[in-house]
């Protein structure tokens, strides 16, 4: 081998070298880092659907026909719910939206006046209501009464967003993380948001109520006379299904 073949080889072995490390560089300079979201998502339903209190509106719908011109039964019953329920947590006026212009207009102002009436005998000010006229902006939906006010309510969810599939796949890529995935828990925690009577409840306990001094009294003679204090129902027996375990 002459010594031209070893300088053409050498050069040849410092090219490939160069350019090796120029694509490395360029490579470098293109690459963009993949952030795993994974891990930021928390293990705990209850950090991921978290349930929040704030002020929301309750909304009662009174179905009035073209020639009713008055409330039914249950319709009265559910106005004067309504007004008890928003003397315990209203947070603002009553907003009455009576429809106009419709078919059964005549008759939902006259029953209207009823439950403005109904309203004011369960305790509601007249400052509390504050009515409206609308007209539906869709002609095929039924124009109603309806009442609604503000309220401190629990919410939770969204619920329904799957922002990743649940099986294996390219875009899971944490699915062998065995981690849950993100709408575990959201249903549990809505259904628990809208089952609390009181939202306070999930800040601070309520404060403790007077005993009850008849029955305390009660419990308290028969523990002085080495009497048992259990409630002793006599109708207990006549509601046992079988004589098992006698």
């Amino acid at each position: 081998m002459t010594s031209a073949d070893s300088a053409a080889r050498r050069n040849l072995r410092l090219a490939i070298l160069v350019a090796a490390g120029l694509s490395a560089a360029l490579g470098a300079c293109t690459h963009t880092a993949r952030v795993d979201t994974t891990g930021s998502i928390p293990d705990d339903y209850r950090l991921r659907h978290p349930i929040a209190i704030q002020e929301a509106d309750r909304t009662v719908n009174i179905f009035i026909g073209n020639t009713r011109g008055g409330l039914t039964a249950p319709q009265r019953a559910d106005v004067v719910g309504l007004a008890s329920v928003w003397l315990r947590e209203g947070t603002g006026a009553i907003v009455a939206e009576v429809p106009t212009g419709t078919g059964n207009a005549r008759a939902a102002a006259d029953s209207f006046r009823e439950v403005r009436s109904l309203l004011a005998a369960a305790g509601v000010p007249p400052r509390g209501i504050i009515v409206r006229h609308y007209h539906p902006a869709d002609p095929r939906l039924f124009a109603t009464i309806r009442l609604t006010y503000p309220r401190i309510a629990a919410v939770a969810g969204p619920c329904g967003v799957w922002p990743d599939d649940i099986g294996p796949s390219v875009k899971n890529r944490g699915y062998l993380d065995n981690k849950p995935y993100w709408n575990f828990g959201c249903a549990t925690q809505r259904n628990l948001a809208s089952m609390i009577d009181n939202p306070s409840d999930l800040v601070q306990p309520r404060p403790e109520t007077p005993a009850y001094t008849a029955r305390r009294t009660q419990s308290f003679e028969k523990y002085r006379k080495g009497m048992t204090t259990t409630t002793d129902y006599p109708e207990a027996e006549k509601a046992k299904l079988s004589d098992t375990g006698k």
